[in-house]
């Protein structure tokens, strides 16, 4: 089975009702009962550097096949929650790539901690520099980290980034210990970057 990873980075905008926001979170985490979803779930982040945007919220999904992904994505109750709240979004970005590997388990537990790092490739960077890098990311799994998956991006709505990674931990604690080891992998692949996304975020 290949795992398809699927993420929605989101901004709400600041003068949206809190209640409101909860409503939107409660219907997305229902979307996790649909045919097609493996495992789906949606909250608030802990923390966002990106030069494009300071998303506050994060969609994880898991999925057996871009098809699934696909069925997801035109499901009347998707597309009908997207549409009543396209009002309160003031940025939103999907992320979708092959994980390399079948993470098990593929539903997460509460509390456990995701670290979404997303990069995007100055023009023209080989295919074999690519893979390179995607090694180094791959280098930062070690003590700590629970899963870790990563890929070329295939979404459309992506922004320009091309490469994925999400590790998981089982808390907090174990994902700040390995806050050293990224700065390594980000040094050593700078000269091939316009830009990363890092995201942290808890399982709720």
């Amino acid at each position: 089975m290949s795992i398809i990873e699927h993420v929605v980075l989101f901004k709400i905008k600041d003068e949206t009702e809190q209640g409101k926001v909860k409503v939107l979170l409660n219907n997305i985490n229902g979307l996790a009962s649909l045919e097609s979803v493996l495992y789906l779930t949606a909250g608030a982040v802990i923390c966002t550097k990106s030069p494009i945007s300071n998303f506050t919220h994060m969609l994880h999904g898991r999925y057996k096949s871009k098809e699934d992904l696909n069925a997801y994505t035109v499901h009347p109750d998707h597309q009908r929650l997207v549409k009543e709240n396209a009002a309160i979004f003031d940025d939103i970005m999907a992320i979708d790539w092959v994980a390399d590997n079948d993470p098990t388990p593929l539903s997460l537990l509460p509390g456990s901690a995701i670290k979404l790092t997303v990069f995007k490739l100055k023009d023209n960077v080989p295919k074999e520099v690519q893979a390179e890098i995607l090694g180094e990311i791959k280098g930062i799994s070690g003590s700590g980290v629970q899963q870790m998956t990563c890929g070329e991006v295939f979404s459309a709505r992506a922004k320009g980034f091309s490469l994925a990674s999400l590790a998981v931990f089982p808390g907090l604690e174990e994902m700040e210990a390995t806050v050293g080891k990224e700065q390594h992998v980000k040094q050593k692949v700078e000269d091939n970057l316009d830009g990363v996304i890092v995201v942290d975020y808890v399982v709720p």
